[in-house]
């Protein structure tokens, strides 16, 4: 069946808000003042976002359930010649899933926010604040953090384009492990954005929530969570152009 790029629009920024509400909300669990899952560590966390991807996934099939703009550039970057079916390939037709990606990714983190509100207004460190929103490193080191989601980015985005068009159509079931696993193996320097969207809408609403207590939103490291998947997602497109043809 094909699907018009309205279609398309809606289904992205459902699926993001999903993706970002579920992923932000099981770090809000585990790091935030007393919740029930305070202090369930980083597996739990993993094993959150790639459930937070299987959701989303699901719930965006009609626009191929990209809910990343590195999956989007990939998919240009390999030549391929529809971002879904019956939605072309067009630099328009770009702008449109990664504006609704960020729209939808904005709203999960506002939200998740909501979920969590009596627990952000207990006292915390600022810094734990922010991490319920976007990822930061545990080394600053812009060069290094930067390669890392380079890599990290690459294996999902190969991941999806070496084995169908979309994540929509490899399954999300299929790419939830794979987001797991690289948080598991590939997650620890950065906390493994992978993808634009989601670390850029949340940071952006991190700034503009009434967040008690949140301190910066730490922009002098914004761009590394941006420009390290896009590299990322186009070094995957084009390997995957001569991969699979």
């Amino acid at each position: 069946m094909d699907y018009t790029i309205g279609d398309a629009f809606w289904s992205e920024t459902i699926g993001t808000a999903i993706l970002i509400l579920l992923g932000a909300g099981v770090v809000a669990n585990a790091i935030l003042p007393r919740t029930k899952g305070f202090g369930g560590g980083w597996l739990m966390i993993n094993f959150g976002w790639g459930l937070a991807v299987f959701a989303g996934v699901y719930s965006a099939y009609k626009s191929g359930a990209h809910l990343n703009p590195a999956v989007t550039i990939g998919i240009w970057a390999a030549g391929r010649e529809e971002f879904a079916p019956g939605i072309p390939v067009t630099a328009l037709n770009g702008v449109l899933y990664v504006t609704a990606q960020m729209l939808g990714a904005a709203v999960g983190a506002g939200l998740a926010y909501l979920a969590y509100k009596k627990h952000f207004d207990e006292d915390a460190d600022p810094a734990v604040k922010l991490g319920v929103f976007a990822t930061g490193p545990e080394l600053r080191s812009y060069g290094w953090n930067f390669l890392t989601e380079v890599v990290a980015t690459f294996v999902l985005i190969f991941f999806v384009l070496a084995f169908g068009e979309t994540p929509a159509e490899i399954g999300p079931l299929a790419v939830a492990l794979v987001v797991v696993g690289i948080g598991a193996s590939l997650g620890g320097p950065t906390g493994y954005a992978i993808n634009p969207a989601r670390d850029l809408g949340p940071r952006i609403a991190h700034a503009l929530l009434p967040i008690k207590g949140k301190g910066s939103s730490d922009w002098a490291y914004a761009w590394v969570p941006i420009a390290g998947p896009l590299v990322g997602g186009v070094l995957a497109g084009l390997l995957a152009s001569v991969y699979v043809g």
